[in-house]
């Protein structure tokens, strides 16, 4: 259905089927065909031409996973910039996202994000999408500025499709702007690693303002012409009741997600047994090697790893499909991507040395936004820096032995330790404040932090309540260690992370 030339592409070149096959399904939604989707894309997207939005501008979307979030966002993408937020976030989360990547808009469903709207800055429209009863949307300005209309104009394969923030080593998140070229180069490369196509169905359980959901779930289903199964997010229980009925040929996701299925699949064998699905696939976390046996076991289909990031537009290498071979413990290899290991003088090494993992192709971003010094750190002749640490077997097959930077992984989520502690330290009576990861054997990390008090009748609970009125759930410290001083290695660092170790935590 889909034919993608190599050449650069927007989004809405992928979209390229005017036909009646169902493009996006949802429970108790009406399908939207292709025909119908590739026609709402070009009126939303005018539709936000006629409000003042244009090539360039970015348009904040805080919405749940749903057929209408997809919706909004490729005409977002169409239109100008789209900047898809969590929606769960805080409301100075939000304010500091509509700041940073400058949103002149955002937009909501009708029951809205209180927190998100709260958060509109005067620069700002808020825009409400409205669905309509055949499963397409209307788009109305409810508040904020005025911007004067602009002529009606698509973006190209060179401009940014999408902005998002990477958290790195200081409290600040970088801005990652994704171009529309990056998007169809990465879509065509999970096409080609999974031989997608028009047969295929979908399941997307990954969040939609996650590079994860949006390139693999979503994006490159449409651009080989299956069928996206998007129902409002993740639920365990609620799974296996949309597995049955919309019957995915594959579904992607992070390993929590998966052992969180593995715990109710024994009820649901008769919906196993009766399953179209042909492979699943696990990234934005290491899946440990038991977690993807028990997988198999229990699916009776192939459980292929692969390895992503933000600023490759998503997928970097996978295992393949068979009959070739899929080595557990291992993220596979490139597909569409050169990948390398470097020494710390930008040597690229052998198969078998340990260095960091170097990676280059069309998906790779082209540099943070408005970072030199970022980017000079994380792209070495050609080469983009992952900060992991790994090495390649005689196959060539990648293994990942650690990361290099300090983030924490909490289930895919990827999380500035600098950031929970800034938090922390505006608290009253914190004096000092250090948060690190420690192993878990679901979340893969989770994150604690240890802090010294000025005042030691503030209690673990108070502190863990003033985190959750400031950050997302996902980034409050799950237990906090008060403790006399900090340790410090010999020349004053503190020792981040070597904490676990150092408190005897997960041994």
């Amino acid at each position: 259905m889909t034919s993608l030339t190599h050449k650069p592409a927007t989004l809405l070149d992928l979209l390229n089927g005017e036909d009646d096959r169902p493009a996006i399904v949802a429970p108790d939604k009406p399908s939207l065909t292709y025909r119908q989707l590739r026609r709402q894309i070009v009126e939303l997207a005018a539709q936000l031409n006629r409000l003042g939005i244009k090539r360039g501008s970015r348009i904040a979307i805080a919405m749940p996973n749903s057929p209408e979030m997809i919706l909004t966002y490729l005409a977002a993408a169409t239109c100008g910039t789209a900047a898809p937020l969590n929606p769960k976030y805080k409301q100075e989360e939000f304010t500091f996202y509509y700041e940073d990547t400058q949103a002149i808009a955002l937009i909501v469903l009708d029951d809205g994000i209180a927190a998100a709207q709260a958060a509109v800055t005067p620069q700002m429209m808020l825009i409400q999408a409205t669905p309509n009863s055949d499963g397409t949307l209307s788009l109305h300005k409810i508040q904020g500025k005025e911007y004067p209309p602009q002529t009606i104009e698509q973006a190209e394969a060179e401009d940014v499709a999408m902005i998002l923030h990477t958290s790195g080593t200081t409290s600040r998140p970088k801005r990652v702007p994704i171009k529309h070229r990056h998007l169809a180069a990465s879509a065509r490369n999970i096409i080609g690693t999974y031989n997608l196509s028009a047969s295929d169905r979908a399941l997307c359980i990954m969040p939609l303002f996650h590079v994860h959901g949006i390139v693999a779930s979503m994006l490159s289903t449409l651009a080989s012409g299956g069928t996206v199964i998007c129902p409002n997010g993740f639920n365990a229980m609620e799974f296996w009741r949309i597995f049955s009925e919309f019957q995915p040929t594959w579904y992607s996701a992070v390993p929590t997600m998966h052992q969180l299925l593995l715990a109710r699949a024994e009820r649901n064998q008769e919906a196993i047994a009766k399953s179209r699905l042909r492979f699943i696939r696990s990234s934005s976390s290491s899946l440990p090697p038991v977690v993807l046996e028990r997988l198999e076991a229990t699916f009776h289909v192939p459980v292929l790893e692969a390895y992503s990031m933000t600023e490759a537009s998503h997928q970097m290498t996978s295992n393949p499909l068979p009959p070739n071979l899929r080595k557990a413990g291992s993220v596979g290899y490139g597909f569409g991507v050169e990948v390398g290991i470097m020494d710390e003088a930008g040597n690229l090494l052998e198969k078998g040395q340990l260095g960091e993992v170097v990676v280059k192709g069309a998906n790779v971003v082209d540099g943070y936004e408005n970072n030199p010094e970022a980017n000079a750190q994380a792209f070495t002749q050609g080469w983009f820096r992952t900060g992991d640490q790994g090495v390649f077997d005689p196959d060539g097959y990648l293994s990942l032995t650690g990361r290099i930077k300090e983030l924490i992984n909490r289930g895919g989520e990827k999380i500035s330790p600098l950031e929970v502690d800034n938090v922390l330290l505006r608290h009253a009576a914190v004096a000092e404040a250090l948060t690190f990861a420690v192993p878990h054997k679901t979340l893969g990390e989770d994150i604690h932090a240890a802090v010294v008090l000025k005042d030691s009748s503030v209690s673990e609970q108070e502190l863990r309540k003033h985190c959750s009125e400031l950050l997302a759930e996902f980034k409050v410290p799950r237990q906090l260690h008060i403790l006399e001083e900090l340790p410090r290695g010999a020349t004053g660092k503190l020792q981040r992370l070597n904490m676990a170790k150092l408190l005897k935590i997960g041994e």
